[in-house]
């Protein structure tokens, strides 16, 4: 049972901030409200659909025992209580304490593990896979830095995902993918194990992670490429080595303006998913063993081609339709991470 003080609290709060939304604020003080109310509003609005179901059930009991009403009462009843677990339920998820970075945008990063040339071209099978997912969602996907092969593969790609909820859909993607597959190299037909790491870091802005300029080392060197007119002649790449963590980010686009704005983003990034593992570790010992936990080096999926098997192992998913998911249909997966994701949750309230 859901504590009435708490249900109560928060419909106070949601009549606040509409109420101080109503009278007028500043800018920045209208956006923390607005931003606030948002979050707030789908749980009072939860709240009040399980209070008016109560009510509800109480009027028709109280029915019973008018002659007139008894009927109808009899049979509102059973489908008002049929009714109350899911809605307790709605509840109960509605109350699920949020991410705060989950409505933030994303960066992606992908790079070959294990296999070569084709743990490169799987790389970039990846890319295209989140890329076709970003598009059926009206995101904006955007590659701000990306090393290409001379087959066509990647060694290292960095996007920038901007859209709606982006990092709640996307973190559960971070891990080792593994692929099974007979590469295009391979002339024998024989099927090869190979795989890619993918990490999801919630975007960071300046007033999350404050980098003091002495704690950073700047360099700039000669960008190297695949060859031919692409490569850069000039020391135009830019590396920023953090020093007390020692998180390296490098840059290899055409301006080096440019190349510093990306790598202090891409910096900014790792340092507030450094810091929010700290704080997640800290608050549960047993963290790292749940989906989402961004363990890099967990292996987390496998897709097999031969027999067109997509099997996410956090979670013992096993899918017959990989064309569609490397098309980018991603939707069934990730919507039972976070179905799992809730599910543990839950329980840990009720322990």
């Amino acid at each position: 049972m859901i504590p009435e003080e708490r249900l109560e609290q928060i419909l106070q709060r949601f009549q606040y901030l509409e109420a101080a939304m109503a009278e007028g604020a500043s800018g920045a003080e209208i956006a923390n409200l607005a931003r606030e109310y948002s979050e707030i509003k789908p749980v009072a609005e939860q709240i009040t659909a399980y209070r008016q179901l109560l009510t509800d059930l109480e009027d028709a009991e109280a029915m019973l025992s008018d002659p007139d009403m008894k009927e109808l009462a009899a049979e509102e009843i059973p489908e008002l209580k049929a009714a109350l677990p899911g809605a307790e339920e709605a509840l109960q998820l509605a109350l699920l304490p949020k991410d705060a970075a989950d409505a933030r945008p994303a960066m992606l990063e992908i790079r070959p593990g294990t296999g070569g040339d084709e743990a490169a071209l799987f790389a970039g099978d990846l890319l295209r896979m989140y890329q076709r997912y970003a598009e059926a969602r009206g995101w904006k996907f955007e590659v701000i830095e990306e090393q290409a092969t001379e087959l066509g593969g990647i060694k290292e790609v960095v996007a920038h995902i901007k859209g709606e909820n982006v990092f709640a859909r996307m973190k559960y993607e971070s891990g080792v993918h593994r692929v099974q597959r007979v590469p295009v190299t391979e002339s024998g037909g024989r099927i090869h194990t190979s795989a890619a790491t993918v990490a999801v870091l919630p975007e960071a802005q300046e007033v999350d992670v404050q980098i003091d300029p002495s704690d950073i080392r700047i360099d700039t060197m000669r960008a190297s490429g695949a060859g031919g007119q692409h490569v850069n002649t000039t020391d135009s790449a830019v590396r920023i080595t953090h020093i007390p963590t020692g998180v390296m980010v490098v840059s290899a686009e055409k301006s080096q303006h440019r190349n510093r704005e990306i790598a202090m983003q891409v910096l900014r990034a790792r340092l507030y998913d450094l810091e929010r593992q700290r704080v997640d570790s800290e608050r549960s010992a047993d963290r790292a063993s749940q989906v989402g936990s961004g363990d890099r080096s967990e292996r987390i999926r496998t897709y097999n081609f031969p027999q067109g098997r997509m099997s996410d192992h956090r979670i013992n998913l096993t899918l017959y339709k990989l064309d569609q998911i490397m098309q980018g249909d991603l939707d069934e997966i990730i919507d039972a991470l976070t179905a799992d994701n809730q599910a543990r949750l839950l329980a840990e309230m009720g322990q």
